[in-house]
């Protein structure tokens, strides 16, 4: 709303014309919620002037949906600059220009407004003159059959004979998105009713058509009552069916999700029976190919138990070095967390204590220029005071000056009536008597000169006093212009001070992030090699399990096989078994240490997890400072933003008032006059 009257004031500040109150009055009332987007302009009378700048203005508006322009009483050209003007907007819905007596440049504006608007929903042309012009009438059909997003058009009283009937009846064959036609009140007769019947043959979205009182036959009303009747029962069943249509689709779609689900979930089955037989072919294969091996190598298992045993013990050594330099590497990563943890507490508190010192330089300096402000405005109010008084003492010295001559006009004019008296009275004493008069004369002329020097006196002084004033005016304005520039570059100071030190924080968090970063890399590249190197050591594991079964199974074979054989070779045998069964616990004691350190490894892991979520919150609320520090410097702008416009107001009234004294004072007056 803001906007559009701004928009509205500049316009016509361009055009060189004065905005008319109407409109500024109604732009002041609907700032309203309830009329926020609804402008009514009924019963205003609006120049063409106006209504240009109108049209200018509703191009682009996007605030107000409905328009009302009833009974205006608009000219021709005003008419066609403000639907000039509606055919670009995108937001208006209704419009209602009833009783502007629309003749066929109207209907010519209107046929354009309905070719190009894309969003009016409303038209309502009540009580104006469309039908009495057939050319302006045809371009108004032609809109109409173009266009596709009226839903409601209103033609009462508009003086439309059978002919215009035609034109709208033909339009309406190819119209499809027109609801409602009011034509009550109109000349459209036995041929237009016709024409209009015929239309609804092809017409199936009109569910509505007012016609009363205009002299067509009750069978042909009746005829078409019961097409309108039928397009509205054919726009109920449509919509019943859309609905339906939506519920159907809405539910096979539903359907097929869940069919969809259903056959993801037969082909996982599927897939996992297909993984099951696989694995258990490979394990049949394994052990078809693990016998097979075990009846070919009987003969060589014996020297190979021993030098597999060797083999064993160098694999053991290897992997208790290894599981050493793992303990190592995970007491270096704790160090280096710790000592980041701390690092990164440092560094947020001494942040905070940087942000606390400067909040409060930022109020103190906010404070004193409180203080600036206030000294300011009390040496004002001491100048007007001042000022009062002394236009005062100068009102009272006029009164004076008029109170002292009329008294001296009273006193001649009795001294005037006692003369004439005394002529009359006394003809022999006349000499005496002007001589008298003379001296009085005299005097009161000197009395009156007196008092005229010691009224001018006071003015003159009076005068030196207000000069006095006004340089002192002059100089305090002087003095309120340089501490307001001072404070200007004072917080122009400050705000390239903030801004720098923003800048610097915001680079040093940038590098702080791409050192923890960088730390994070490294820390998962090192778990990635501590996960690859477990992995290592499992498989190896694994493999050696896998190989001390195969032993056993053989051993158990030989042993069934060599029992008929020599107590030496019995003996020997029975070493070997022994020596397995300490590798083998061995081989325990190593799987339980891998564990362990597995479950170190998920530790430190948690660790890293909690770590980073950790810096994240910090992150975070390091962000919410910084957004909050900014919103506060904001607001100190405005706020000093608006002290500088309330003291721009205070010195134009200031100086407002000094003008209208100096010239409302005599002397300024008379300085006029020169």
């Amino acid at each position: 709303m803001d906007d559009f009257k701004r928009t509205y004031l500049c316009l016509c500040k361009e055009a060189g014309i004065e905005p008319q109150e109407c409109i500024l009055k109604q732009l002041h009332d609907g700032c309203n919620e309830n009329l926020r987007k609804r402008l009514d302009l009924s019963t205003q009378s609006l120049s063409v002037d106006t209504c240009a700048v109108l049209g200018k203005v509703l191009t682009n508006d996007i605030v107000f949906t409905e328009i009302l322009l009833c009974d205006c009483m608009l000219s021709e050209e005003g008419a066609k600059l403000l639907l000039y003007g509606f055919c670009v907007n995108t937001t208006i819905q209704t419009l209602d220009m009833k009783g502007n007596n629309l003749r066929a440049a109207g209907a010519e504006a209107l046929g354009k407004l309905l070719r190009h608007n894309k969003s009016l929903k409303n038209l309502i042309l009540e009580w104006n003159a469309l039908g009495m012009w057939e050319e302006g009438f045809c371009i108004f059909c032609e809109g109409v059959r173009t266009n596709k997003c009226l839903k409601r058009l209103d033609l009462r009283n508009n003086q439309i004979n059978h002919q215009g009937v035609g034109e709208l009846a033909l339009a309406l064959k190819h119209n499809d998105a027109l609801e409602e036609l009011d034509l009550r009140w109109n000349n459209v007769g036995l041929l237009g009713g016709r024409a209009l019947l015929c239309a609804l043959q092809q017409n199936k979205t009109l569910t509505r058509l007012e016609l009363a009182g205009n002299n067509i036959p009750s069978d042909l009303l009746k005829a078409i009552e019961q097409a309108v009747s039928h397009n509205s029962d054919c726009q109920t069943t449509l919509r019943e069916s859309r609905s339906r249509s939506k519920v159907l689709s809405n539910e096979i779609q539903c359907l097929k999700v869940e069919k969809n689900k259903q056959f993801l979930n037969m082909m996982g089955v599927i897939d996992q029976q297909k993984e099951e037989l696989t694995r258990s072919s490979r394990n049949a294969a394994m052990q078809v190919g693990q016998l097979q091996e075990a009846l070919t190598e009987k003969s060589s298992i014996i020297n190979s138990l021993r030098a597999k045993v060797q083999m064993t013990d160098a694999a053991l050594t290897l992997s208790e070095q290894k599981s050493n330099n793992l303990k190592e590497l995970l007491e270096k990563t704790k160090l280096e967390n710790f000592a980041l943890k701390e690092r990164h507490s440092k560094e947020l508190k001494k942040e905070q204590e940087e942000a606390c010192n400067r909040e409060a330089k930022l109020a103190r300096e906010l404070n004193a220029a409180n203080g600036k402000n206030m000294e300011l405005k009390n040496k004002m109010d001491e100048l007007e005071r001042r000022c009062k008084v002394q236009h005062d003492q100068i009102c009272h010295l006029k009164q004076e000056l008029v109170n002292v001559t009329a008294e001296m006009k009273q006193r001649i004019v009795q001294t005037e009536e006692r003369l004439e008296v005394e002529k009359k009275r006394f003809k022999q004493l006349l000499n005496d008597s002007e001589v008298l008069r003379k001296k009085e004369v005299e005097h009161m002329n000197l009395q009156m000169q007196e008092n005229e020097q010691c009224l001018q006196d006071r003015i003159q002084k009076l005068e030196n006093i207000r000069i006095q004033l006004e340089t002192e005016l002059s100089h305090l304005k002087a003095s309120v212009v340089t501490h307001r520039a001072l404070a200007e570059e004072e917080l122009i100071k400050m705000k390239n001070q903030i801004r720098l030190e923003e800048q610097e924080r915001l680079v040093s968090f940038e590098e702080k992030l791409h050192l923890v970063s960088q730390s994070r890399d490294e820390c998962q590249n090192r778990c990635t090699m501590q996960k690859q190197t477990i992995s290592d050591l499992q498989a190896k594991n694994n493999k050696f399990t896998f190989e001390v079964e195969g032993l056993k199974r053989r051993i158990e074979e030989l042993t069934q096989e060599l029992s008929g054989k020599d107590q030496e070779k019995v003996a020997e045998v029975n070493n070997v078994r022994v020596e397995l069964q300490e590798q083998i616990g061995h081989l325990h004691a190593e799987r339980i240490a891998q564990e362990g350190l597995k479950e170190k490894i998920s530790a430190l892991e948690r660790q890293l997890k909690v770590q980073s979520s950790n810096h994240r919150d910090a992150m975070l609320d390091k962000e919410s400072e910084i957004s909050s520090l900014l919103e506060k410097v904001r607001l100190k702008e405005n706020e000093i933003v608006r002290m500088k416009e309330d003291e721009a107001q205070r010195a134009s009234f200031l100086h407002n008032a000094i003008i209208s004294y100096v010239h409302s004072s005599p002397y300024g007056a008379q300085c006029t006059k020169k």
